[in-house]
């Protein structure tokens, strides 16, 4: 039987997560639900669309993934069903799904129809709707039942880093910090390849600061192991495991980590200049 992830911006204080396992629970007491994570900031589509596009891919095909991000019921917007990349993704109509979708056309879109007729009551779209529509599919239902195919859904444009041939420069963005307070940029590892043709070197700046190499993991940082702590703190570029330029503090944390020691916030800018 099909798993269903639960994705959310309400964290964990309150009941709403809960609640939404429980009516998983209700509807089907075999199904099993995954908490992919419930931690993302308050509307925040880009860094749920980062870590959705990152943790969906380890699931098994088929599996069901609801994003109640930003997902306030309101009769004036829509809340849909994307077939993509062999699984099912359930969120409201606010752009989140082209976010994590911007390279993958979907199979299928549906405009969810449960719960949506004028007199009905949707009192939390999460488990009167979103859950409802997940138990349907897992049980072997057709989207067809409970949505109707539509073309066009709400689109958001992903932060693009581009390339200015005049200044030979890559200029990206911060995207999204993590746990451990690593910078995560909108530059991959392709992009700076491709641009770098022809150079023999590059630098990378951002605020007053700038680095030089980049490395092909964390541990990479570390040139001798018997010294391992003399590296503690120290500071480096790396493409993490999603093929992205990152900037990290070796055996850092949210409290001593990159965003914090090099005090750069999602949006700004990040520049990789070919020399």
């Amino acid at each position: 039987m099909p798993v269903i992830t639960l994705t959310s911006d309400f964290g964990n204080l309150d009941y709403r997560v809960a609640a939404m396992k429980g009516k998983v629970i209700s509807l089907n007491p075999d199904l099993n639900s995954v908490d992919i994570t419930h931690d993302v900031q308050a509307f925040n589509l880009i860094q749920a669309s980062y870590i959705v596009r990152n943790a969906y891919r380890y699931f098994p095909k088929g599996t069901i993934h609801i994003i109640s991000v930003d997902s306030f019921f309101h009769k004036s917007r829509k809340n849909i069903l994307y077939k993509a990349d062999g699984s099912y993704f359930i969120a409201a109509d606010n752009g989140i799904l082209s976010l994590i979708f911007f390279d993958i056309k979907p199979e299928a879109i549906y405009e969810i129809t449960l719960n949506n007729r004028f007199d009905d009551v949707v009192a939390f779209t999460s488990t009167d709707v979103f859950v409802p529509v997940a138990v349907h599919l897992a049980n072997g239902g057709l989207p067809e039942v409970i949505g109707r195919k539509i073309d066009t859904v709400k689109e958001l444009l992903f932060p693009k880093s581009v390339f200015n041939e005049n200044e030979k420069m890559i200029i990206g963005e911060v995207m999204y910090i993590d746990n451990y307070g690593n910078i995560i940029s909108n530059i991959s590892r392709d992009f700076i390849e491709n641009c770098g043709k022809g150079f023999e070197k590059f630098t990378i700046k951002f605020r007053n600061l700038s680095l030089s190499k980049i490395y092909s993991s964390h541990t990479e940082v570390v040139e001798n192991w018997s010294r391992e702590t003399e590296y503690h703190g120290q500071s480096a570029a790396i493409f993490n495991d999603s093929n992205l330029l990152e900037l990290t503090i070796y055996k850092g944390s949210k409290t001593n980590g990159a965003n914090t020691l090099f005090g750069m916030n999602v949006g700004e800018n990040i520049y990789v200049e070919f020399h």
